[in-house]
């Protein structure tokens, strides 16, 4: 029984690193000296831990249509500070401000977002840079 509670314990051990990286810091993902707005329409919302997601079709001059992916906060702070899932939705006008990813895609953190009716939330986590 000894080497079943060992077994277990190495193997929960080894699970570790992969919640650990499931979560990243905002250093690691984004340039808090690149900060990006983009305004466009809501094409998609995932409202799942460990963050939110949600994209934006934003128009270039030309028409040429780029999505942006958003990273938003977890779902239960954003809750509990009043934004609720259904708070952005598919074809809603919003204009956002983030910082871009390292990486140079398209993907930012999504920190302040202001609908067309000028209300505004704050929609990155607590750790996040927020935008001035």
């Amino acid at each position: 029984m000894s080497n079943m509670k060992n077994l277990l314990a190495a193997s929960l051990l080894a699970l570790c690193p992969l919640a650990a990286s499931a979560h990243h810091s905002f250093a690691a993902e984004y340039d808090a000296a690149n900060p990006v707005a983009v305004t466009g329409t809501v094409s998609k919302v995932e409202w799942r831990n460990p963050h939110i997601w949600f994209y934006v079709d934003v128009k270039d001059d030309a028409g040429k249509v780029a999505t942006w992916g958003f990273s938003g906060g977890a779902p239960g702070m954003l809750m509990r500070r009043g934004i609720n899932p259904d708070a952005m939705k598919i074809g809603d006008e919003i204009m956002v401000e983030g910082f871009r990813a390292r990486d140079g895609s398209n993907n930012a953190s999504g920190g302040k977002v202001t609908f067309a009716d000028g209300r505004s939330v704050f929609t990155a986590s607590a750790e996040d840079v927020v935008p001035k």
